[in-house]
């Protein structure tokens, strides 16, 4: 919004300067020598002075807060998800504690559905939103449209493909997230084994936990038998996995891109009377939290990250953005390992 209201302001000064230069008639124009007297320094705006009143007006206009608060927007790509359900609540908290209006809508990992509702907000005068894309490069079209009305971004979890068109990015350290959890397998199994990974290629965030996993399992003996894209899902990542255990009954550890997908494996691990096979996810969320708890399920492990954390970056780093202050381009989010020897720092309860 601020570089596009930039861009005006400056055409439209260097344009009126022009204007003004060439505009009196022939008949009217005063000899160059009288109109050379007549015309003190001090009246001869430069180009380059109009061009700094420009920005000082703009700055003025962004800092400017509407009449009746602001109206934001807020998609994410799965809104079942426990993990966005606390992170829209904890935004939609922070966004109506400063008496603003806050917008949602729920995709279900369509992208297509995704850009339509993005669309209608647009016409419904959102002046920012808060922004999780449900496939990277399929969003980009929503991401279009946004620019050209002029509506700030704040891209967080999960990257879009194109960064350029955010004013900042907000999400947790997920090379990390998944990095831990292979760490963790090499220790626990130091000569190695047949894996499965459950990723989920169109989303940014599961691949760049995924490659973490992978790159800390790297020349460790490890065989990955099978990857495949499990979507986010549990439903999806059980029926997977039912069908690759039966073909892959002697893995040691199935890796999933977040805490439905590891749920997923251990429904079908369970089914499938399996008890040592080691399941790691990342997210953190309660429910694996609980697994972990009890100190006789699969769940090895999982990669947390915090919601509630990049909920409240993203709301701080909106309103500073808003208020015409420089931000940063990304804002990481810290990551670690939970596992049961940790998990009752972090209880089962909630989120941390």
């Amino acid at each position: 919004m601020k570089k596009k209201l930039l861009s005006v302001i400056l055409s439209t000064a260097m344009l009126a300067a022009l204007l003004t230069g060439c505009s009196k008639p022939a008949e009217e124009a005063a000899p160059a020598e009288a109109t050379q007297e007549a015309a003190p320094a001090e009246e001869a705006a430069p180009a380059e002075e109009a061009g700094e009143a420009a920005v000082a007006e703009a700055e003025a206009t962004l800092g400017e807060r509407p009449e009746g608060g602001y109206k934001f927007g807020y998609t994410c790509m799965d809104g079942t998800n426990p993990f966005f359900v606390i992170l829209e609540q904890t935004i939609r908290d922070g966004v109506e504690a400063n008496g603003d209006t806050l917008i949602s809508t729920d995709p279900a990992n369509d992208v297509s559905l995704q850009i339509t509702q993005i669309e209608d907000m647009i016409t419904q005068g959102i002046d920012a939103i808060f922004l999780n894309p449900a496939e990277a490069e399929g969003i980009l079209p929503a991401l279009d449209m946004l620019k050209e009305a002029g509506i700030p971004i704040i891209n967080f979890d999960t990257e879009v493909a194109d960064l350029t068109y955010c004013e900042a990015y907000v999400g947790s350290d997920n090379y990390n997230a998944g990095l831990v959890c292979g760490e963790d397998l090499v220790k626990k199994h130091p000569d190695g084994g047949k894996i499965i990974v459950l990723d989920s290629p169109t989303m940014n965030s599961v691949v760049d936990r995924t490659n973490g996993f992978l790159d800390a399992i790297e020349g460790k003996g490890f065989e990955v038998v099978a990857q495949q894209d499990a979507k986010g899902n549990l439903e999806v990542s059980m029926g997977i996995c039912e069908d690759l255990l039966q073909a892959n009954g002697d893995v040691v550890a199935i890796f999933g891109g977040n805490d439905p997908t590891a749920l997923g494996a251990l429904a079908a691990a369970n089914a499938a009377g399996m008890t040592d096979v080691e399941i790691y996810g990342v997210d953190g969320s309660p429910d694996i939290k609980a697994e972990l708890a009890t100190g006789e399920s699969l769940i090895e492990g999982t990669g947390a990250q915090s919601p509630i954390n990049i909920a409240k970056k993203s709301v701080e780093v909106m309103y500073e953005f808003l208020a015409g202050n420089p931000v940063e381009d990304r804002y990481p989010v810290e990551t670690f390992l939970i596992t049961a020897d940790n998990v009752a720092d972090f209880g089962t309860d909630g989120w941390q």
